[in-house]
């Protein structure tokens, strides 16, 4: 039996959930962003006990057939631009309809109507934040940021980073202060 849980989109949400099941006594088989796949159905019992814990931690169990694909789209685009180390060799539209099994035009439209962003600036926004983010660890260059994120160019990154953020990638790179990974914090 599958679940979702909106906003896990951490590890410290994952531990969370994994815990929060375990109070409930519920076991599963994989607790992945926002989806959680259980190894049996749960009772009326254990689904009022384990949205109640949820909601105390921030997160919710989401029961609604559309607030559950607005939750995958999230995740899925989260997922493929923040954790993937895989370039896609489609567009994000076709890799986005191919793996949620539904037409592009219905994603976009549900989602634009349940969060009033378009889908593919929700995309655009999540990229220039990973963009920003590639730049302050300081390891990539434009150019490897750019075929990293599938931008057909240099100059549209760099076009769509001054378009979102109001300033280039050159200054944003001047002017943010460059981010240690410290292993202790891991």
């Amino acid at each position: 039996m599958k679940i979702y849980v909106r906003h896990m989109v951490s590890q410290r949400c994952k531990m969370v959930v994994m815990q929060e099941l375990k109070n409930v006594g519920l076991s599963y088989i994989t607790v992945e962003l926002g989806v959680v796949n259980l190894s049996m159905n749960m009772t009326q019992q254990q689904k009022k006990l384990f949205k109640f814990a949820l909601h105390r931690t921030g997160l919710e169990l989401i029961e609604d057939k559309k607030d559950i694909i607005i939750e995958q789209i999230k995740t899925t685009v989260i997922e493929s631009i923040h954790y993937s180390d895989n370039k896609l060799k489609v567009t994000f539209s076709t890799y986005l309809s191919n793996k949620l099994n539904l037409s592009y035009t219905y994603l976009s439209n549900i989602f634009t109507e349940s969060e009033g962003v378009t889908l593919s600036h929700f995309i655009i926004l999540h990229k220039i934040e990973y963009v920003k983010e590639l730049i302050q660890y300081n390891e990539l260059t434009f150019s490897e940021i750019a075929y990293k994120l599938n931008y057909s160019s240099i100059a549209h990154l760099s076009n769509q980073f001054k378009k979102i953020t109001g300033i280039t990638l050159s200054f944003y790179k001047t002017h943010h202060p460059k981010r240690e990974i410290n292993i202790e914090n891991l």
